[in-house]
């Protein structure tokens, strides 16, 4: 294996895969983030399979490789994990897209991790953390720093020390941040939020690219560890779930989806720009939803967002609880591309922060 295609594929945790040929993006900051996200990802997979094993379950993650273009414009690999005793599902993805060959586009590279665990126990919270390094072909760039924390259940404690944690990791930017997060994670249709505790700092650079490039690592490993931690203390000792716990979490990971398919703009954002990861892009979602439930919160959609949710209900089967397996991942991420295909003016109904990205910018404009 070449120093480059080590550079792609990173530190792989637990189980080996063949590495594929995937030609990395060339300019150096590309590179930095590129090892920042694969370091990090080894990091949380081995935290999470460590905790398993505690629990008494040796399941293991598996690699999963992807290419863009063949390699010839990058690609990444994801840990991924169902249906264990500690995880119903999980995925932590590193990737790196780039068009160092392709002049004309203004994009040069986009380098990220982008994870999501939700654990099979009603008690135990989901998180989502993603970091990523964005870079133009001008020179200019910007980091994408999240870290949310999903419970099922409230558990104002485990919130507390989540957000606590990432107060001491980003001290100065931890008012903007969490205002940012509170913004993007609202859902307006049903006047509430996805989460119980918010990060978000979305086009982030000042003129220290090293002071930003700590800020992302520091930042990313607090959140890896203090959820690691927060989910060994909520599976300690857990009592077997309850019909009702059970059925609260149904219904939050309803939420979930419904936010993710309907309002999260990364996430639309790299269905559009290709169709080469529409699995691993849909990675955050829960395993299982309730279809009624969902259906239910249709008349309270602004137009034209009926209509995506007409789709996505499409796409599922027609049973409750209703598995989203990869088949439904693939219709699912069809149905998206289809609906801001025939309304590109919906974009503008999604979530936001301070900025948007140029890539749904791109979109809006067509």
């Amino acid at each position: 294996m070449s120093p480059a295609q080590m550079a792609i594929v990173g530190p792989i945790p637990s189980t080996k895969v063949e590495t594929m040929t995937r030609i990395p993006a060339q300019s150096a900051p590309a590179a930095t983030a590129l090892q920042l996200v694969s370091d990090l990802q080894q990091r949380f997979v081995a935290g999470l399979e460590q905790l398993a094993e505690e629990q008494g379950d040796s399941h293991r993650f598996t690699a999963v490789e992807w290419l863009r273009d063949e390699g010839r414009h990058g690609g990444g690999i994801r840990f991924e994990i169902a249906d264990t005793p500690v995880f119903g599902r999980g995925s932590v993805n590193v990737s790196q897209v780039h068009y160092d060959d392709e002049p004309a586009r203004r994009l040069g590279s986009a380098t990220a991790i982008s994870t999501i665990i939700h654990p099979r126990h009603p008690l135990a919270p989901s998180v989502h953390i993603h970091i990523s390094w964005t870079e133009m072909k001008d020179g200019a760039g910007y980091w994408r720093i999240m870290a949310d924390l999903n419970p099922a259940i409230e558990n104002p404690p485990a919130t507390r020390q989540f957000m606590d944690a990432l107060k001491a990791a980003a001290p100065a930017q931890f008012a903007e941040a969490t205002a940012q997060g509170d913004r993007y994670f609202y859902i307006p249709a049903l006047k509430r939020h996805r989460g119980a505790g918010h990060f978000y700092l979305e086009s982030y650079r000042t003129n220290d690219a090293a002071a930003d490039l700590a800020l992302a690592s520091r930042t990313g490993e607090t959140a890896i560890d203090t959820y690691t931690q927060i989910l060994a203390d909520s599976l300690r000792e857990a009592p077997v779930p309850g019909e009702e716990q059970c059925r609260m979490q149904l219904a939050y990971h309803t939420l979930y989806f419904f936010q993710v398919l309907t309002l999260d703009r990364g996430t639309t954002s790299g269905l559009l720009v290709h169709d080469q990861n529409d699995i691993g892009i849909l990675g955050s979602l829960p395993a299982y939803i309730d279809r009624e439930l969902l259906q239910s919160w249709r008349a309270q959609l602004p137009h034209p967002q009926e209509y995506l949710l007409d789709a996505l209900l499409d796409a599922l089967p027609e049973i409750s609880p209703c598995p989203v397996d990869e088949a439904s991942k693939a219709r699912l991420a069809q149905a998206v591309r289809q609906h801001y295909t025939a309304h590109s003016q919906a974009l503008k109904l999604q979530a936001s922060a301070d900025a948007i990205p140029p890539t749904v910018q791109n979109h809006q404009r067509r």
